[in-house]
C-alpha cells in the first residue's frame, strides 16, 4: 500500500515541482479520508492520517463522550470511554483505530488521482499568477490561430491563450498564424473554464506603452504623459509636460527626425498621432489640442467648461475632423465641450455642409462622451 517508495516520490515532486510535500499530504488525508467512508459506509467521524516520517498510513474514527448514546456511530457513553482510558470526560473525542486492510486499493488510486490534480491545479494557479502580474502591461504574443470573431493568442511561458475579439483589432489589422504582436492586457478572468487573458490593441494606454519602450525620458521620469485621448485606428492625441529646464517634452516622444513617433505609428499600422504639450492655461491647451488646425480665436468659460473657438474657413473641416474626430479628441483630452466655428459667419452660411458639420460635432460631444475611456 503507502510504503517508503511513496514518500519518497513526494520528496521527488517537491524537489522537482517546488511544491511542498505537505501540500500533498493535506489533500490526501482530505481524499482518502472521503474516499474511506464512502467506502466503508461509516458514519462516524473518520480520519486519514499520512506519516512520512514513520512511511505509514493510519486511519482514526473519531466518537464524542456523552452522558445518554443517542447515536452509537458517532457516540460513546462516559462509562465506556472510561473503560479506554480513565481521564476521558464528557465532551471528549475518543479516537480508535480502524482497519486498512480492506482499504489498500482504494488507498493506492485515491492518491495517483489527488497528486495528478493536485499538479495540475497548483501548476495553472503558478501560471495564473505569473500572467495576472501583466495584467495592464504591454505583451508579445504568437498567433495561435483565428476565427470569424476573435484571434487567438500562444503567450510564452504559459499553458494559457490570449483572447483579442474583433472591437480589439484595429481596423487595418491584418494577422496571421505565427506572426508575433504586441497586445495589452486588459483583463484576466479565471472561471470554471478557465484562465482567459483578454487582450486589445485599441486601448489609450496601448499607445503610452509603446510610446514608452521609444522614449527612455517617459521611463526616467523626465517626460510625463498627462493625458491621452484615442479613436484607435484613427487618430491619438498625448499631452505631454516636463519639469527638466531645456528640455524638449514634444520633441524627445517625437525623436531625431521622427525616429521614435514613426515607431509606434507603424505598430499601429500608420494611426494618427498628435503630441502636444500639456498647459495648465485652458485656452492654450485648447487650441494646441485642436492641432494640426490653426485657431484664430478662442474664448473659454471655465465655469461652464466650454470653449467656443473660431478658425480659418478653409480650416473648419481639419478643425473638426472626418466625421467629427479631431474636435472630439480634443475635448476629451483637454476636458472640454468645444464649440468650433468658422471666422466668418456670412461664409459659414454660405458653406452649409461645414456648418452642418460644426453643429454635428457640438451635438455629439454631450455629457455621455466624457465618461472616462474602458
Amino acid at each position: 500500500m503507502i510504503n517508503k517508495d511513496f514518500f519518497q516520490a513526494l520528496k521527488d515532486l517537491e524537489a522537482e515541482r517546488g511544491i511542498s510535500e505537505e501540500v500533498f499530504i493535506a489533500a490526501l488525508e482530505q481524499a482518502m479520508t472521503a474516499a474511506y467512508k464512502k467506502n466503508s459506509g461509516m458514519a462516524r467521524n473518520a480520519q486519514v492520517k499520512l506519516n512520512p516520517e514513520k512511511n505509514t498510513i493510519k486511519i482514526y474514527s473519531y466518537r464524542t463522550v456523552v452522558e445518554d448514546v443517542e447515536d452509537e456511530e458517532k457516540e460513546i457513553s462516559l462509562a465506556e470511554a472510561k473503560e479506554i482510558k480513565k481521564s476521558y470526560k464528557v465532551g471528549d473525542q475518543v479516537m480508535q483505530e480502524e482497519s486498512t486492510k480492506d482499504f489498500n486499493r482504494i488507498a493506492v488510486q485515491t492518491a495517483k488521482q489527488v497528486i495528478t490534480q493536485k499538479i495540475k491545479e497548483i501548476e495553472k494557479q503558478s501560471i495564473f499568477k505569473d500572467i495576472a502580474e501583466k495584467e495592464g502591461k504591454l505583451i508579445v504574443a504568437n498567433v495561435k490561430r483565428i476565427d470569424v470573431d476573435n484571434v487567438y493568442l500562444e503567450i510564452g511561458g504559459t499553458t494559457l491563450e490570449g483572447l483579442l475579439t474583433k472591437k480589439d483589432l484595429l481596423p487595418n489589422d491584418n494577422m496571421r498564424p505565427g506572426d508575433r504582436v504586441k497586445v495589452y492586457v486588459r483583463h484576466i478572468k479565471d472561471d470554471f473554464r478557465g484562465a482567459v487573458v483578454q487582450v486589445t490593441r485599441t486601448h489609450p494606454n496601448f499607445v503610452r506603452l509603446l510610446l514608452e519602450m521609444e522614449v527612455p525620458e517617459l521611463n526616467n521620469g523626465d517626460v510625463s504623459i498627462v493625458g491621452i485621448a484615442r479613436e484607435a485606428g484613427l487618430r491619438t492625441k498625448i499631452a505631454v509636460s516636463t519639469s527638466v529646464p531645456n528640455l524638449d517634452a514634444v520633441g524627445a516622444c517625437i525623436g531625431n527626425k521622427g525616429a521614435r513617433i514613426n515607431s509606434v505609428i507603424n505598430e499601429l499600422n500608420g494611426e494618427k498621432i498628435d503630441i502636444i504639450n500639456h498647459s495648465e492655461n485652458p485656452a492654450d491647451f485648447i487650441v494646441a489640442a485642436l492641432s494640426p488646425a490653426e485657431v484664430n480665436e478662442i474664448t473659454v468659460d471655465t465655469a461652464a467648461g466650454i470653449a467656443n473657438v473660431l478658425v480659418p474657413e478653409n480650416k473648419l473641416s481639419l478643425a473638426i475632423g472626418k466625421g467629427g474626430h479631431n474636435v472630439r479628441l480634443a475635448a476629451k483630452l483637454t476636458g472640454y465641450k468645444i464649440d468650433v466655428k468658422p471666422t466668418s459667419a456670412q461664409q459659414v452660411e454660405n458653406k452649409s455642409n461645414d456648418v452642418v458639420s460644426a453643429s454635428t460635432a457640438n451635438i455629439i460631444l454631450d455629457d455621455d462622451f466624457f465618461d472616462d475611456i474602458d
